[in-house]
């Protein structure tokens, strides 16, 4: 892929994403604040789509971010989707009304066993029909979990304004007549019809070997001149510790009486170098929080 298009599509990623604000900011660290936690939120999906992949998991992007904010994230992960032929599967929690209607598909479970799982439109019919209504102006998405969620059953019999079933009830009930619903046997239809259309193969261009090193060499050289206690602290420690050794050892000699001096030299530098190279070990840490994107 031409660099010019790489571009392209990085600045397309960070716009579809509302980062553009953000675009010379530093994500940040230990000593630089940086960007805020809603923007990480939404750096860390820009990874995850910038490379337009066929099938692509999220857990709960909505997390950290107002409601304004996830309503446009999603939005645009859902025009993704559509537009380039994306299968997206996302892990959600109280998303609100407008989120929901923005997916295509819902899959609820409760202690393992699996609810629903068919067009979200379709949900909060299944629950009508079941005896679960949706009570007016409640968000749909959280009167679904309220009502199969056992680990807060009394409290969800206090508050809700209908008269609930207890929650092992509630999720038998809707287990099984999911089991004998038209909604299952579509979904399982749908995914025989996958099936036997087969895989397809699709060959996507791939950074080459040398490309890669150099990127991550690159990127390694940028982080460690960038961060103050790896590089620059540890480069002023090694000019303080050369300037005492030359000054305790300046001018020793050559005779026999200078070998212990040379050999406590030799011991004092080696073990520095030994517990100056421990002290790189967090970088390693951090190094691995990221190597998923890597490769």
């Amino acid at each position: 892929m031409p660099l010019a298009k790489k571009l392209a599509l990085a600045d397309e990623t960070i716009q579809e994403m509302g980062l553009t604000s953000a675009l010379n900011t530093r994500i940040g660290g230990r000593e630089t604040k940086g960007i805020s936690g809603g923007q990480r939120k939404r750096l860390s999906i820009c990874l995850e789509i910038l490379t337009r992949p066929r099938l692509l998991f999220l857990d709960e992007p909505s997390s950290g971010l107002d409601s304004d904010a996830s309503f446009h994230v999603m939005n645009r992960i859902a025009n993704l989707a559509v537009r380039d032929g994306m299968i997206i599967i996302a892990v959600v929690h109280q998303p609100c009304s407008e989120v929901f209607e923005l997916f295509h598909g819902l899959c609820l479970l409760a202690s393992g066993q699996t609810i629903y799982f068919g067009p979200a439109a379709d949900a909060a019919e299944f629950f009508t029909s079941n005896g679960y209504p949706c009570p007016p102006m409640r968000n749909p998405s959280d009167h679904f979990l309220r009502t199969i969620n056992r680990d807060f059953e009394s409290e969800n019999e206090e508050r809700s304004v209908f008269k609930p079933s207890a929650a092992d009830e509630a999720i038998t009930i809707l287990m099984n007549a999911y089991k004998s619903s038209n909604i299952l046997e579509n979904a399982k239809k749908e995914m025989h019809d996958i099936n036997e259309m087969g895989g397809l193969m699709v060959r996507r261009n791939q950074a080459s070997f040398l490309t890669k090193v150099f990127v991550l060499t690159e990127r390694s050289f940028v982080n460690m001149y960038r961060d103050v206690g790896y590089y620059w602290l540890r480069l002023g420690i090694y000019i303080s510790m050369s300037l005492c050794l030359g000054s305790i050892y300046y001018n020793f000699g050559y005779g026999y009486d200078s070998i212990r001096s040379r050999s406590s030299m030799l011991m004092f530098t080696g073990g520095l170098l030994t517990l100056m190279a421990i002290g790189g070990f967090p970088s390693f840490v951090e190094e691995m929080k990221v190597s998923p994107f890597y490769f």
